[in-house]
């Protein structure tokens, strides 16, 4: 089976190249990834290289395919799975192993499988972790379904102490107040969703610097849907703020029972210090590619008033079922986080400049020829091209967003690299 994929050399060294798939052995699945979401996580494996711990000594002769929030379906099953798995079956993919002894994740780690590839060979290694599970769909909801999974699990790891008894109450305090400071990013958009649509907290406040993002935020999570829930969601443009401490102690009343970080930023780390309250859980989020990177935290506080500080990242195959389930029921909003759309021709520029990009998360389709185009600019292109004029009247309808209307449109009519 030839396959064309975005494989990693070494240090900023993509590749767009086409090559032969092995057969497939008796445990393991040839599958089509028809979505793959692009993520920061996989610009610090590239900027990084084989210095990554998740990414092999050896990809200069043995390079490894990029990608780790796919969506697709079941091309053909190993003798050994032709039970449990049917040719056509859609699947997503739980990336982060958790293999004894080993960092080997999925996008980082394997030369035939990845998101952003048209076919890959899921190996022995991802099927006997329960990393593959069955979901019903549009492709790009599944693609969200790790960036999600992660975040449900970072909810999900906070923890508060019971004052007289100290038991550990597992979770984000119910009718609590909840920070996400830097917020409005990709990420910080999914835990708005978890927070209003599945936690039970009083108050949400969401900060950011960047007005524009706050404004679409508000605009797809409103004040006032929040409010008809019983949750005071709060969106605050800090840049604004004289003094950020002060108004956000006020606001919240006295400081914050659950604060998430989105931002691997020094001040933001300080301020969420400062603004947590009595047995307050902060949880560290966004994952810094410097490994001396430090923040000075008040350890009195920690002793007398209870204050916990964590950090994950990934999630588990439970955290992806839960997850699943969640996005099926209609629960989640993924689409939320999704402002740009794009084929694998467009994944290595996407990548290497995905930190001084505009926009949220960008949507590869493997299948198709296209550059990464923000869905805000659908109209003016249509203006000249059939295809845009097509999609921007979709999505105008969903309130300017991607929907599986859109991805079916768009997976019939547009170019592809087939």
């Amino acid at each position: 089976m030839r396959t064309r994929a975005v494989r990693l050399y070494g240090q900023n060294d993509l590749r767009l190249e086409e090559f032969d798939l092995a057969p497939i052995r008796d445990d393991e699945l040839l599958m089509r990834v028809v979505s793959d979401s692009l993520c920061t996580s996989t610009y610090k494996a590239v900027i990084q290289g084989s210095k990554h711990k998740r990414v092999p000594a050896d990809i200069d002769v043995n390079p490894i395919v990029v990608g780790h929030e796919m969506c697709g379906e079941v091309i053909q099953a190993g003798a050994n799975l032709r039970e449990t798995w049917q040719p056509g079956a859609r699947i997503v993919i739980q990336p982060a192993l958790n293999l004894p002894g080993s960092d080997y994740s999925v996008g980082y780690s394997f030369p035939q499988l990845g998101g952003s590839m048209t076919y890959g060979v899921i190996p022995r290694e991802v099927m006997e972790q329960g990393c593959v599970l069955p979901y019903r769909g549009s492709y790009f909801r599944g693609s969200m379904v790790e960036p999600l999974s992660c975040i449900l699990r970072a909810f999900q790891a906070m923890y508060h102490i019971d004052p007289n008894s100290y038991e550990r109450l597992e979770g984000a305090k119910d009718g609590g107040k909840i920070a996400i400071l830097g917020g409005a990013g990709p990420m910080g958009l999914g835990a708005i969703d978890i927070a209003l649509h599945k936690e039970k907290p009083a108050m949400v406040v969401v900060t950011d610097i960047d007005a524009k993002r706050l404004e679409r935020a508000a605009r797809i999570f409103s004040v006032e849907d929040a409010r008809q829930k019983g949750i005071n969601l709060i969106y605050v443009d800090v840049s604004k703020v004289s003094d950020q401490v002060e108004y956000l102690q006020a606001i919240s009343g006295g400081g914050f029972d659950d604060i998430l970080v989105m931002i691997p930023n020094q001040s933001i780390l300080e301020i969420a210090d400062q603004v947590a309250g009595r047995d307050c859980c902060i949880n560290f989020f966004a994952g810094p590619t410097d490994k001396e990177f430090s923040v000075p935290l008040n350890f009195y506080r920690v002793h007398y008033d209870s204050v916990h500080v964590l950090g994950t990242s990934g999630g588990s195959p439970e955290d992806t079922i839960e997850t699943i389930k969640l996005i099926e029921q209609g629960v989640l909003h993924p689409e939320a986080l999704i402002t740009h759309i794009g084929g694998l021709d467009s994944v290595i520029d996407s990548l290497l400049s995905i930190t001084n990009s505009e926009g949220l998360k960008k949507i590869c389709y493997p299948d198709v020829e296209m550059p990464m185009t923000a869905i805000a600019d659908f109209g003016q292109l249509g203006e000249d091209n059939e295809l845009f004029r097509a999609l921007d009247q979709i999505v105008q309808a969903n309130n300017g967003l991607w929907c599986d209307a859109a991805e079916q449109h768009l997976l019939e009519h547009a170019g592809t690299t087939r």
